[in-house]
């Protein structure tokens, strides 16, 4: 078993590839199903850019509060199309095991472990696709009036993996899913300065973002706290691979071109998202 902490034991804490568990995907498959076909009446496309075989990383752009409904239509999608057999690790902030312990160790049954380059490239030994959200609270978080923008928050922990791996990037995009809340602004900076001044953080740990926004169940809510999204209809894509000129550990070093390479993959999302928005208007 591979396990980068050494525990000799599962603990589903995102730490061993093989905490996945097939029969917990296949349990949620009907749930999923449902807010797939009624909930969210998905609309989605581009599929047949995956290659049928060998590893990707799928980098995408989180929509929607923490409840990131497009991320969880891209799973079922994924496991409907390829089954438990064909092996998809995603990576989480490791943050979310201490919030939300309940939530990220159902997570990892379902193939989530703590975003980390060893979880990634351990992944990508055993031949495994890898899905990362780069962007992370703050781009799930982003106000409405962004809601069309792709927004990494200036990560490239991403393209350094790729060059490394020697992968393809796969892009995920999605629209609809950032409507099913309404972030109206961000006071984060305020809210770090008050923390500054004294104030704790809630459960001691610095959540990036605090968000106001309208959404359910809390009506007006402040800070990033979990939500229900609202049943809007959501259109997912998966974009052609985007290959680079040059790969490996070298390129991975090599600060201009990792900038290159970044600006490469988000201004062809962003075309891609563009476009998506246009064909529903």
């Amino acid at each position: 078993m591979f396990n980068f902490f050494n525990s000799t034991y599962s603990k589903l804490d995102g730490r061993s590839l093989d905490e996945r568990d097939p029969e917990a995907i296949r349990a949620m498959m009907p749930v999923w199903e449902w807010f797939y076909r009624y909930y969210f009446r998905v609309q989605t496309d581009g599929w047949h850019h995956i290659p049928h075989e060998g590893k990707v990383l799928f980098v995408g752009s989180h929509n929607g509060g923490l409840a990131a409904p497009d991320m969880f239509m891209f799973m079922y999608d994924w496991f409907r199309r390829f089954g438990t057999e064909r092996l998809l690790y995603g990576l989480m902030h490791p943050t979310v095991w201490k919030v939300f312990p309940g939530a990220a160790r159902l997570a990892t049954r379902w193939g989530a472990v703590v975003a980390h380059p060893q979880m990634a490239s351990a992944a990508f030994q055993r031949g495994a696709c890898v899905a990362v959200y780069p962007g992370g609270a703050e781009d799930v978080f982003r106000p409405h009036s962004m809601r069309h923008q792709i927004y990494f928050a200036g990560r490239k922990g991403f393209i350094k993996l790729a060059l490394r791996e020697e992968v393809p990037i796969v892009p995920l995009i999605s629209k609809g899913a950032h409507d099913t809340l309404f972030v109206i602004t961000e006071c984060y900076d305020f809210m770090r300065q008050l923390h500054e001044m004294g104030m704790p953080w809630l459960f001691g740990v610095d959540p990036m973002v605090f968000p106001i926004y309208l959404g359910l169940p809390w009506g007006l809510s402040f800070g990033p706290l979990p939500n229900i999204p609202l049943p809007m209809k959501i259109h997912t894509r998966v974009c052609a691979p985007i290959v680079f000129e040059h790969y490996g550990r070298a390129a991975a070093s090599e600060r201009d071109y990792v900038d290159a390479c970044y600006e490469k993959v988000r201004n062809q999302m962003q075309r891609e998202l563009d476009h998506l928005v246009q064909e529903s208007i």
